[in-house]
Formats: C-alpha cells, structure tokens, sequence
C-alpha cells in the first residue's frame, strides 16, 4: 500500500513545487512595476526644488502652479504629463537642446520626472490673451484652416480646436505664451529642435513641425502664436 501512494505523492510535491515557482514569479512581476507617480512629491518638487541634490524650484522659472508670468518660459499647468516626461526625458539625454533645461533635467530621476508631471497636469492654467488684432484674424484662419497653397495643415487637427491637444500625442497649446510659441516655430524652422523620441509608441511632432515650420513666414507665425495665446 505505501508504495501505492509513492507517485501520488511524487505529482503532489511537483505540484507544490510548481506553484511555488510560479507564485515567486507573480510576486517578482508585481515588485517590478514602476511606482505610481505622486503627485505631492511633484508639488514640493516644484515648489521647493531640492537643496540636497542642487535642484532649483521649477516655479522660480515656469511660475505658480505652472502658470509662467515669463513670456519666453511657457506654461506648464494642466500640459499632458506623458508630454512633459518625455520633454524631460529628451532634455536630460541631450535630445533637445537647452542648457538650462539640460542641467535641471539630468539631475532628476525618473520618478522625479513622472511626480513633477502628475502634478503640473492637474494644475488649472491661467488663460493668456491674444495681442495684435491685426493679425489675430489670419492666425485664426491658419489655425483652423491650414494654408492650402502651401501645404500647411490646420493646427487644430493635431493639437484640437481649442488647444488642448491630444494626450500622449500632441501637447496643450491653449494659452501659452507668444513668444514661446513664436520661439518654437522657429527652433522648429532653423533645425536647433528635434524631438526624436516616441511616446507609447506614437511619433511625436519634431518631423512635422519642422516640414510645417519650414514653410511658413515669420509674419504667419507670429499670427499663429498670437491666436494661440487667445484660446481657452
């Protein structure tokens, strides 16, 4: 009879042993998914920098809550937190081009990064106004229309019609400043930026902006930025 039980015995313990493994496994699995972004660290982050590690509060340059009062600093609240970890990202490997931006950015962590961007997204932005009225009407038209003869899409079927852009794609547009915007188009028209990265798989504008920049004058671009500045 003992021996009757020998193979019963043998499965049950392989059986044991098996479940084991694969519990080990699906316990390493969960220890390895990234932490959660926190949004408080994020805040204090922002807030206060870190003396410790020589990083700067983000708001001494993109203001309270994100909303730059420095009209060549854009404004960050309420942008897409994938977009803002990947302009990190690319600042910090040299993939975008700041000096500014570069050194803040290596000295954050991944986490630094994802926390910072949690909060600036929760963040209201503070509404922006177009300037010029004069050339407010053709940067409407190109904004929502594109410019037929030259092959220039509308801005607002990758960034929406009123600007907020579409998450983990394209970035929040509403509202921000006229010079960034103007000094974007431009970096974006000469070369000097290049967003060579992917998110979630989805090439993002660096290869577009550039062939749309490059055929647009300045005068259409400062139009543009100025409408831009407008939208809610």
């Amino acid at each position: 009879m003992k021996r009757a039980y020998l193979p019963v015995m043998k499965s049950l313990g392989m059986a044991v042993l098996a479940l084991s493994s694969l519990t080990s496994v699906a316990y390493a699995n969960q220890e390895a998914k990234p932490a959660k972004a926190d949004a408080a660290k994020g805040e204090a982050l922002y807030k206060n920098g870190d003396a410790a590690r020589g990083i700067v509060a983000c708001a001494s340059c993109h203001g309270e809550a994100g909303n730059s009062t420095i009209s060549v600093n854009p404004k960050l609240a309420a942008q897409h937190d994938a977009y803002l970890v990947k302009q990190l990202t690319e600042f910090a490997s040299g993939a975008r081009n700041n000096a500014t931006m570069t050194a803040f950015a290596k000295s954050l962590t991944a986490d630094d990064m994802k926390n910072v961007a949690v909060y600036l997204n929760a963040q209201k932005s503070a509404p922006g106004a177009a300037k010029n009225k004069d050339i407010v009407e053709l940067g409407k038209q190109i904004y929502r229309g594109g410019i037929a003869e030259k092959n220039v899409p509308a801005c607002a079927g990758c960034h929406s019609p009123n600007g907020a852009g579409i998450p983990a794609q394209f970035p929040r547009i509403a509202g921000q400043h006229q010079d960034y915007t103007l000094a974007q188009l431009q970096a974006f028209y000469n070369g000097s930026r290049k967003d060579g990265a992917k998110i979630q798989g989805s090439r993002v504008n660096s290869v577009q902006m550039t062939t749309i920049a490059k055929s647009m004058s300045e005068d259409e671009m400062r139009a543009v930025a100025d409408y831009i500045a407008g939208l809610k």
